[in-house]
């Protein structure tokens, strides 16, 4: 039997497998089989903190919505961008997801040289949540209104210092801030992270936090810390007798903290797309939604253009504030 026909089907075949195997990205491109494995969503920071929270509530309905499981890879530490290093060096297949904030994805970059560029980077495909923080003091404090805590951060060489999880994050900008347009004198300390910030608040250490409302609102009902003041436009639905900083004599004063969904640069539009309708599908749920909202903390779901143009507009406005008070990483 001649070896001919037989070294023909052979190469035939190889060839098949040569286009099959080089059809899979424009498979996987157009979405319609993805996703077809778990998904990896990266968190900055450690189990326990305030994203970690989020994407541990969301992880569940995300997964039955995407019909594969979620798998939570924490990688704290650097403010976050050991994770958004860790994403813009995994494969643009939609996979490796990462749920972002503030810091890493829109301040990071204005303190310090990095690795990547958030926006040239990175995909955006939705926000997750927003929310205010609160200004709050030991219950011990002498300090009982937002009015007693303007006039004694004011006071040449202030003791009223403020604390927060570190140099960039969303409480030491908002410290900042209020700094900036209020004339305060008092300092900033940076711990590494918002536990031990907490903890020295707690023991009468530190004067004050701007502290998330997940991390707040326990010792609060506890009668440990008194709130001061919250940093966003409207007053928290968890905290509603406690007032905006815009209302008590500043108006337009905002430093919102919030987390958003990312993917690598490059990722196709149909994978973003599936993702963003599953992450927007599963802040709409209701047991989701009722989660993050008892925890101070909104639901900000967002098409993948909104997002970008929101980090964005972020990216500039602590940009300039960085700038202007000259804030370095340390």
């Amino acid at each position: 039997m001649s070896l001919l026909p037989l070294r023909r089907a052979a190469a035939a075949l190889a060839a098949l497998c040569a286009v099959s195997l080089s059809a899979g990205p424009a498979l996987a491109a157009d979405g319609d089989n993805f996703p077809s494995r778990p998904i990896r969503l990266l968190v900055g920071f450690a189990a326990g903190g305030s994203s970690d929270t989020v994407a541990r509530i969301m992880a569940p309905v995300l997964s039955k919505n995407l019909k594969q499981n979620i798998i939570i890879d924490n990688r704290p530490g650097a403010g976050g961008n050991i994770a958004s290093d860790a994403l813009v060096k995994a494969a643009p297949d939609g996979y490796t997801i990462m749920l972002g904030t503030i810091g890493s994805l829109a301040v990071n970059q204005h303190l310090s040289k990095l690795s990547y560029d958030p926006v040239a980077d990175m995909e955006p495909i939705s926000l997750a949540v927003s929310f205010s923080n609160v200004l709050v003091v030991n219950a011990n404090s002498k300090i009982k209104t937002f009015a007693d805590y303007v006039q004694a951060a004011r006071a040449p060489h202030s003791d009223m210092s403020f604390g927060s999880s570190g140099i960039g994050s969303s409480g030491h900008l908002a410290g900042e801030l209020l700094k900036s347009v209020a004339g305060l004198q008092n300092q900033h300390v940076a711990y590494r992270g918002g536990a031990p910030a907490m903890n020295d608040l707690l023991g009468g250490t530190l004067a004050s936090i701007f502290a998330s409302p997940t991390d707040a609102v326990q010792f609060i009902a506890a009668g440990k810390l008194r709130p001061i003041a919250t940093t966003g436009l409207r007053r928290l639905d968890v905290l509603p007798d406690v007032p905006t900083i815009a209302e008590s004599g500043y108006p337009g004063f905002e430093a919102n903290n919030w987390y958003a969904f990312t993917a690598p640069a490059h990722t196709p539009k149909a994978v973003i797309d599936v993702l963003n309708k599953a992450i927007v599908d599963t802040l709409k749920d209701p047991d989701v939604d009722a989660k993050l909202k008892k925890l101070g903390l909104d639901p900000t779901p967002t098409t993948p253009a909104e997002t970008d143009r929101y980090i964005r507009g972020e990216s500039r406005k602590w940009g300039d504030l960085v700038k202007k008070i000259n804030i370095n990483a340390v």
